[in-house]
């Protein structure tokens, strides 16, 4: 699921990089032809660069709080069953513990 948002996500950004870049050379309508695919292109290649490090490190920080919360579901997960065991054990004592102070 995530790899198709991320693809979309990408698709979108290459879009807005190509329209903005056609907006940007419609500014210098004296350049020639070549120039003005020339402009084109580096103003994308730069717009994708800068998008890419955007989405890298949203990546990175997602990766990050990802890890914290599986490593916080993992603590809580284990006090919780520590707990359990012995609300368990206390329990099972003080059924035994009749029978025990008859014995």
């Amino acid at each position: 699921m995530f790899r198709l948002e991320g693809y979309l996500a990408w698709e979108a950004e290459v879009a807005a990089a190509r329209r903005e870049a056609a907006g940007f050379v419609e500014r210098f309508p004296w350049l020639s032809t070549g120039q003005r695919e020339a402009v084109r292109e580096a103003y994308e290649a730069e717009r994708l660069g800068f998008a890419e490090g955007v989405f890298e490190r949203a990546a990175k920080r997602s990766r990050g709080v990802a890890e914290f919360y599986r490593r916080r579901c993992l603590t809580i997960c284990t006090r919780w069953a520590g707990a359990c065991v012995a609300v368990m054990a206390g329990t099972a004592l003080l059924a035994a513990l009749p029978v025990l102070l008859r014995g």
